[in-house]
């Protein structure tokens, strides 16, 4: 017969003794004093997150109160802000429609040809990223209903 070595057990022993009503206080104390920490803590961080959101909340009314200013200003040219980008939009989707057939019609190469994908980039990367821009910014200078 072959002898059984010790193993070591797979969960270590547990002390189950009671512990003194002193050293019970003492950690229910610590618990506490942990607890009232964590909360004051807590406190300073909504504080912190409130004050944010009140310059963020200021920032962004004073950009749409100088933004209604200059359309009041610019009546006609708010208009044909608007105008442009109604016209733009729709070149924005002719655009999307020729990218998006592109891809379509050759998503095989796109994905296993590197040079593909990236000539692929370069000839409706920039275009897009600037199209998409030019429209915002008629958009935010257009007439009330886009502010």
């Amino acid at each position: 017969m072959q002898e059984r070595q010790a193993a070591s057990p797979l969960f270590p022993p547990v002390n189950v003794t009671t512990t003194s009503p002193a050293a019970a206080e003492r950690v229910e104390h610590e618990q506490t004093r942990l607890l009232r920490d964590m909360l004051a803590a807590q406190d300073r961080q909504n504080e912190l997150l409130e004050e944010l959101v009140s310059q963020l909340g200021a920032s962004q009314r004073q950009r749409n109160q100088e933004l209604a200013q200059w359309k009041a200003a610019n009546p006609e040219l708010a208009a044909s802000c608007r105008l442009a980008a109604e016209n733009l939009s729709r070149v924005q989707t002719s655009f999307l429609m020729t990218l998006t057939d592109e891809v379509n019609e050759n998503a095989e190469n796109l994905a296993d040809g590197e040079f593909l994908l990236s000539e692929f980039v370069d000839r409706f990367g920039p275009r897009l990223a600037h199209l998409n821009g030019v429209l915002q910014v008629l958009a935010q200078l257009s007439g009330p209903g886009n502010s």
